[in-house]
């Protein structure tokens, strides 16, 4: 037997022994420690948010960042690229390589208001995108003020055709505009836009009976109401809250056909492979399921909703189409 000490392997077999002394250690664990699907990427991961720090899309993408560094092995970062309305960071993710890797986390209405409110856009939502999942929703609330002397949607309908009332928003082309809209048209009223620089602002001027109503988030509302400094109407979306049970849908009382609900959705460049997306959009609904997580969100006035690619697509295309009609109806432009 040759003693080790005089083993000398020529350097050809010493570099075979090394490369599979190598393989064999890592191939197995790299594979049993992935807590992900197959499809889902292999790589460093950007969560690109087009808003500043600290809002509910921003929130999710952390929220999600984490989680899917810590299930992948691989390192994931929530990019903040705003300007341009957001679009920058959505033509961002529209360049990116369509492995998964870059993923967009943006509000409801950049894709289903903005590519009508801003026709020269850099893109396309239906031809350079590819949706993975919803994943958070908000609802709204019609509010009025004391003042007014209404206490429902009937009081204000009856109201309003008699008189000139004026309703608050965010802002022109803002999803809360354009809802008010939709019930002008659908109720056959003509309640006055009249614009603010967020929903604060237009809620206490509501609360100090400067203008009549305001449509906006219900975790902000919620203070004043409690507080009965405002008159809740109705809910815009198809559900009444938990929060204000005894609040009606605009559908109960009497008015169909409104579903406006702020949401959140995540996005991939469109010629992601069917697999990757999937896959990610398993994970997303996955870590959404958590108890913590959905805490987290609710401290943002924000529900886990999920919907799956085909889903969410049809979603944003439904949502496009009415928006479409309400801003070419009432010749809103962006300003």
């Amino acid at each position: 037997m040759t003693p080790v000490s005089s083993f000398r392997p020529t350097r050809r077999g010493l570099l075979t022994m090394l490369a599979g002394a190598a393989a064999l250690p890592l191939a197995a664990p790299l594979a049993q420690a992935t807590g992900v699907p197959p499809g889902f990427p292999q790589r460093p991961m950007t969560l690109v948010v087009p808003f500043s720090p600290g809002g509910p899309v921003d929130v999710l993408g952390r929220l999600l960042a984490d989680t899917f560094q810590a299930r992948s092995g691989h390192a994931a970062m929530v990019e903040n690229r705003t300007g341009g309305a957001g679009n920058i960071g959505i033509d961002m993710v529209r360049k990116a390589a369509p492995d998964g890797a870059t993923l967009l986390l943006i509000p409801a209405g950049n894709l289903t208001i903005n590519p009508t409110l801003m026709p020269n856009l850099p893109f396309s939502v239906e031809k350079d995108f590819s949706p993975v999942t919803l994943l958070a929703s908000a609802p709204n609330i019609i509010v009025a003020a004391p003042g007014l002397g209404v206490s429902t949607i009937a009081d204000l309908i009856a109201k309003a055709r008699t008189e000139r009332i004026s309703y608050g928003s965010p802002g022109v082309g803002s999803q809360l505009h354009l809802a008010m809209e939709l019930f002008n048209d659908t109720a056959g009223v003509a309640l006055a836009h009249v614009p603010y620089r967020g929903s604060s602002q237009a809620l206490t001027d509501v609360i100090g009976n400067h203008i009549g109503l305001v449509a906006t988030n219900l975790t902000a509302a919620l203070p004043a109401i409690q507080a009965k400094r405002v008159v809740p109407l109705a809910m815009t979306t198809a559900r009444r809250s938990p929060l204000v049970p005894d609040v009606p849908t605009l559908a109960e009382a009497g008015v169909a056909g409104i579903d406006v609900t702020s949401w959140y959705g995540m996005l991939a460049p469109k010629a992601v492979p069917d697999a990757t997306r999937d896959a990610l959009a398993a994970v997303t609904a996955d870590v959404l399921q958590s108890p913590a997580v959905q805490d987290k969100l609710a401290a943002q006035g924000v529900t886990v909703t999920v919907e799956g690619p085909g889903v969410f697509a049809a979603r944003i295309r439904r949502e496009t189409a009415v928006w479409a009609e309400v801003i070419r109806a009432h010749r809103i432009v962006s300003q």
